[in-house]
């Protein structure tokens, strides 16, 4: 079943929001590693899918998830800001993509790490909200930091 980039993008704002006001990014892990999937929009030099690591807003989301190539993942807790920190500038180290929200078809959001951090910069700026990094001071400092990277 097709998902339109609408409703892919509307449950990645959702994303936004939720994880910012819950301050819990959940992911799905095994002994080997963390779910993956392979882009659908973006390749990478040499023409082949550039790799997804997938996180869910919902912890029932993502227990809905473990199933099939998944089944034998169990659902992890990260929180928001070891997830800005340490997993989005390591994917992005890693050139891979962040996947939010996918279903249980495997259909998804795909942002680049160093955006969506910058989306949830701006949506904790926007509620007031603040994050204790160990390497950056706040979210301010962090945005920074990142948007440098990004020129």
């Amino acid at each position: 079943m097709f998902q339109d980039s609408i409703t892919l993008k509307n449950r990645h704002q959702k994303f936004i929001k939720t994880v910012s006001e819950n301050g819990i990014v959940y992911g799905l892990k095994s002994k080997n590693g963390f779910a993956t999937s392979s882009s659908t929009q973006f390749e990478d030099n040499n023409g082949n899918p550039i790799g997804i690591i997938c996180f869910w807003a919902e912890k029932v989301r993502a227990k809905s998830c473990a199933k099939d190539e998944w089944k034998k993942y169990k659902v992890t807790e990260i929180p928001l800001a070891e997830f800005m920190e340490n997993w989005c500038i390591g994917i992005a180290n890693d050139g891979l993509l962040v996947g939010t929200q996918f279903d249980q078809n495997l259909f998804g959001y795909e942002v680049e790490p160093l955006e969506l951090i910058t989306e949830l910069s701006s949506e904790l700026k926007s509620v007031g909200k603040d994050l204790n990094f160990r390497k950056f001071n706040g979210i301010t400092d962090l945005e920074k930091q990142v948007k440098k990277i990004l020129e």
